[in-house]
């Protein structure tokens, strides 16, 4: 299946749209200022977990490489 660019409308509809700001204040939330505001305790049940995410992070940074 191909798809064209008359596939797409060429603008956003304009009904209901809101700036990204205004999302963000409806929601309560602020810019992440540091990579501590995502740090959170016991993300990992335990710590088989924790080493099966890791060994995955680790294969994956290396899976492009050979």
């Amino acid at each position: 299946m191909t798809t064209s660019s008359a596939d797409y409308p060429s603008e956003r509809p304009e009904r209901g749209s809101v700036s990204l700001d205004e999302l963000a204040r409806r929601k309560h939330v602020h810019p992440i200022r540091s990579a501590d505001d995502l740090a959170q305790d016991d993300v990992f049940d335990t710590d088989e977990e924790l080493d099966a995410f890791l060994e995955h992070v680790h294969s994956s940074r290396h899976a492009d490489l050979a």
